[in-house]
């Protein structure tokens, strides 16, 4: 096995909590190298790593196979051209660009110069989410009417990151939060026909959006995602409604806040939900109302980097693609479109 030698843009909270950890202890991968314009946070977590003073520098090293575009949303769609230029295959943060524009562009690119390029959507492997995916898919609730999702928090401050209470294009917490619950929502069922949003901000002094509720419209059925930083007692984060019942569902992964402990993804038990935060599956059966606990799935961000490997050297699918981060960018101008004019947009 020869393992992909990785580079990340930048060692902040996302290089150094989801993506750094995953590439380090997977033996398909090798974490050879950090874009770190001043510090050198990365080398002492990782002594053999190698530090880069500049995008332009990494991108000369011939050594590199797969670079990680984990900088700031504004900076996604320039500093992709430079690694696809340089033949590199990449990951993108989700959000993967500012508009849907930016990212046909990038796909097309990444197509003329034989570039793999993946957006970091690893919400689909929650393990509260993968519950709710096997629900959805089981048929079990029947015809579903409605949807509601949730990503709430209580932080009513500002973020000491500058560039995310910028109001800048792709910031705020549409594209930060919200393109994982569209993301979710797509996986679900696809492309809604039209979008109706509201935005607000409400957290003293913030210049950027804090708040959403946005309807996606379906043929048959109704999904409303929301995000609020102040929910102090959270709703349940999923809710689903079909012809045969009902299935509720906590937003329990545990996978962030263990690794914000310092806990190695290949340890034993990574991503098992305490027992507390089983689902509510409550469906009509032979007539009658049962009510039962649904034991959650396992999370495993880790699948999402198997499957990047896989997509390198052996050409299979990529466990996210470019088109399906378009989309969610899709969703996300429809819903400014609707914010900016009050009325349904059609897709």
């Amino acid at each position: 096995m020869q393992p992909i030698n990785t580079a990340l843009c930048s060692f902040g909270m996302s290089g150094h909590l989801f993506h750094a950890p995953f590439i380090d202890v997977n033996p398909s991968f090798n974490l050879y190298g950090v874009l770190e314009r001043s510090k050198n946070l990365a080398e002492k977590a990782y002594p053999n790593i190698k530090t880069f003073r500049s995008l332009e520098a990494m991108l000369e090293d011939i050594n590199i196979e797969l670079v990680i575009l984990n900088t700031p949303n504004i900076t996604h769609y320039d500093f992709a051209k430079q690694i696809i230029k340089a033949g590199k295959h990449l990951v993108v943060e989700k959000p993967f660009t500012a508009t849907v524009s930016e990212a046909e562009e990038l796909i097309a690119l990444a197509k003329d110069n034989y570039v793999l390029m993946s957006v970091y959507h690893n919400r689909r492997w929650d393990s509260d989410f993968k519950t709710v995916k096997k629900i959805v898919d089981s048929g079990i609730l029947g015809e579903i009417v409605e949807a509601e999702f949730h990503y709430d928090r209580f932080d009513p401050g500002l973020s000491y990151k500058v560039h995310k209470e910028t109001p800048t294009e792709a910031v705020g917490s549409l594209y930060d939060l919200g393109s994982h619950l569209i993301d979710q929502s797509l996986q679900l069922f696809g492309m809604p026909k039209a979008v109706f949003a509201h935005m607000d901000t409400f957290r003293h002094n913030s210049k950027v959006t804090d708040y959403f509720d946005v309807k996606l419209y379906y043929e048959q059925h109704l999904v409303t995602l929301k995000s609020s930083y102040f929910v102090r007692e959270a709703l349940p984060a999923y809710q689903l409604h079909g012809s045969n019942g009902s299935f509720i569902k906590t937003k329990s992964d545990i996978q962030e806040g263990e690794l914000q402990k310092g806990i190695k993804p290949n340890t034993s038990n990574w991503g098992v939900e305490p027992d507390s935060e089983q689902g509510l599956l409550h469906i009509m059966k032979d007539g009658k109302s049962h009510k039962d606990s649904v034991s959650s799935e396992i999370g495993d961000y880790m699948a999402y980097y198997n499957g990047i490997y896989e997509a390198i050297r052996h050409q299979k699918p990529l466990p996210v693609t470019a088109e399906e981060g378009a989309q969610v960018i899709r969703v996300i101008e429809a819903a400014l479109k609707s914010n900016t004019e009050k009325q349904v947009i059609a897709i």
